[in-house]
Formats: structure tokens, sequence, C-alpha cells
């Protein structure tokens, strides 16, 4: 919208006195005020161009805001881009999404109100998404973790198998047993790649680590992961690590007392005896560059970006005061060479459970390769379902 302010100039004619009766009427008049109301012309011309429309951003969480983890980390993220862009965008959230065809229904809903850019934040939105965003050319589309996109639909990822190394690093240097436990939420190769970097991390403390996992088929369950925490300790694992959203898992090592990790978000505060570390995901430097991307006409489908210790999106904080020195610089030196280029955790030789080797000596994982993962490496107990 334009607002215009139109100034007629008075000819000067006639006696002096009525030209400047005539002038100083027509210099204080403005349109909605009264013939005494001052106002400075306006430039011949001109318009004034009002305020921007905000940019009207959504968002859908599987699971609630207040879960500590992974929905949390997001929500986080969410308030942070709030606060660089002010009244530049509006967010709006949703949350406890299922991941199934309610989710289609929830982004038809965030469409309709007039978000222009949505972000779905888990795996099983990725054909919901697609559905949507082939119906509406004109909305911008984001995915976490999916794999798929389209010419309005993108896709971003966090590199948390990086800290699910650096925590194993601990884990395999703190445990008493040798035997650590992992809680899986869901079968895929984002899950599977970070159990097995965790053991990979956890073999460079001991070689003769064993790992157990316990699968509970859901990202967000509480009761579910602590009868599998409770389970993976009563097969003697002393240190245990997660991929579910809950500070379940902590909390009942806290209980047992025994030590695990945090993950997604930092969960020192829910069990501070058992924390060894939390391994974080900070979601605002990608929404903010989306957010940046929309707003300055730089928005484009089609794209992926995988993000880790090198763009700030992943990190190892609040390590407990009873790791020893000495590990904690191997996890920062891990760090450094992360965020620099020079170490990568997927680089051979690394071997399967069958003894051959999935990548050889000085052979590093491309990104095609790591999104593939499907077994398990040496060192993990059981098999993979419906997989290696």
């Amino acid at each position: 919208m334009q607002r215009s302010s139109k100034r007629d100039l008075l000819k000067l004619a006639g006696w002096s006195s009525l030209a400047l009766a005539a002038a100083l009427a027509g210099c204080g008049k403005k349109e909605g005020e009264g013939a005494t109301s001052p106002a400075a012309p306006a430039a011949s011309g001109s318009a004034v161009a009002a305020k921007p429309e905000p940019l009207k951003v959504a968002f859908a969480y599987v699971g609630p805001v207040g879960d500590g983890g992974w929905t949390y980390a997001h929500d986080n993220a969410r308030k942070a881009i709030e606060k660089e862009f002010g009244d530049k965008i509006v967010t709006s959230f949703v949350e406890k999404v299922p991941e199934a065809a309610d989710a289609e229904r929830v982004f038809r809903d965030m469409v309709g109100q007039g978000n222009t850019l949505v972000f779905g934040t888990t795996f099983g939105y990725m054909e919901p998404m697609l559905k949507v965003a082939a119906d509406t050319p004109n909305v911008k589309f984001e995915h976490a973790t999916g794999y798929k996109q389209a010419e309005n639909m993108r896709t971003y990822d966090s590199r948390t198998y990086e800290c699910a190394y650096m925590a194993g690093v601990i884990a395999g240097a703190m445990s008493k047993s040798g035997t650590l436990g992992v809680v899986g939420s869901i079968p895929i190769p984002e899950v599977i790649r970070n159990i097995n970097s965790f053991t990979l991390g956890a073999q460079t403390s001991n070689p003769k680590v064993k790992v157990k996992v316990v699968w509970v088929n859901e990202w967000f369950n509480p009761p579910k992961e602590t009868e599998a925490a409770q389970s993976l300790i009563d097969g003697g694992a002393d240190v245990l690590m997660q991929n579910t959203d809950s500070s379940a898992v902590l909390q009942t090592a806290e209980k047992n007392k025994k030590f695990a990790f945090g993950w997604d978000s930092d969960m020192k505060h829910y069990a501070p005896n058992a924390h060894l570390a939390s391994a974080v995901i900070n979601w605002a430097p990608y929404y903010s560059k989306a957010v940046r991307d929309a707003l300055e006409g730089k928005w484009s489908g089609k794209q992926h970006s995988w993000w880790g210790v090198k763009e700030g999106a992943i990190d190892l904080v609040s390590i407990n005061d009873a790791v020893p020195a000495e590990v904690k610089e191997r996890v920062w030196k891990v760090k450094a060479g992360l965020a620099d280029g020079s170490f990568a955790v997927w680089k051979g030789p690394i071997v399967g459970q069958d003894g051959k080797d999935v990548l050889k000596k000085d052979e590093t994982a491309d990104d095609k390769f790591l999104s593939g993962i499907n077994f398990y490496v040496k060192g993990v107990e059981g098999k993979v379902p419906n997989g290696k």
C-alpha cells in the first residue's frame, strides 16, 4: 500500500495580501486535518511506501516443545530467529504432529493461514510435505533429515554422528564393564550412523568395547525409553547413549547410578550425577539462513544442507568433571579437526560386523555413503532391524 499527499501550487496573482493569505491556506492543509494544522510540503511526485508485511513462518514439531531434546532444540532456534529478525517475521508452531497422514492436514492448514515458509522437523514428514508442496508452488518448504526435494522444497540436516563419535570417546574411557548401551528410535540411516559413530569413538578409548542396542521404534515415548534403558543396564551396560527425544534414558541411568549422555539439547539438569556430556544441535544458524534467503528473494529449492561442527550446528557440551583431562583433550582435538576439516569420523580402515572392510585404509566416506548406512560396524551386537 502507498499513501500519497498532493499539494497544488497556488499561482501568485492579484494583491499581495490576498496572495499571502492564499499561500498560507494552501500550505496549512493536509488530507484529514483542519486548515490550521501546519505541514511541510512534500516533494512533487513522491510516494511513501508502507511497511512491508512480515514473512509468516510455521514449524511442525513431532514432539512437545518441552521434550528437553529434539523439539526443544528446534523451538529454541525458532525463538532465536524471532529475536534476530524482529518484526520482519511472524512465527508459529504446531507440536506433537504425527508422522502420518495428519501431517498433510497440518501443512495445508499452515498454508491456509498465510505462511509462506514452512518447516517440517522430522523424517516422517517427507511424503506429506512433498504432496502439499506440489499443490502450493508459491510456498517454500524446508524438510529436516529428508532426502527428497522439489522446486519449492529443500532439505536440511545436522551431522549428529560427529557428536555421537565424541560421546563415544568419553564413553569408552568411562565404562568399567566394557559394555555400552544405546536406545535407538527408528532404524533409519541417520540413527544407525549415530550408533556406529558412537562405537567407533568408544573403540579409540577401549578397542574391546561392546555396544548393545534396544529399539523403541518411536522418537518420543518416555515410558518405552525408560524400559529400554533399564534393560540395557540389566544387560551389563554402564554407559548409555540415546537417539530418542526425551530425558528418560539419562534419568534412568541416574536412578541406577550409571552414566549417560544428553541428546539434541543440554540435559545436564535432568540428571547431574549421571550426565557425562550432551550432544547438542543448534538449528539457529540454518534457520537464520533460510529466513534471510526468503526475505531477500534468494531462496531456491532442490537443495540439501548438512551442517556439523564446522558450521556451528553441532557441539558436545557440559562435560562432567569426572571425565579425565586426557580424555577431554582428545575430544577437543577431534572437535578442532572437525571444525577445520582435518579430521573425519568415517575414515578407513573401518570394519563391519562380518569382519570385512566397509572403508579401506585412508578411504574417507562421502555423503552418499553416509546417507545410506544400513549396517553395524564391528563391536555392535545384534542385527539392524530389516537390515544387515
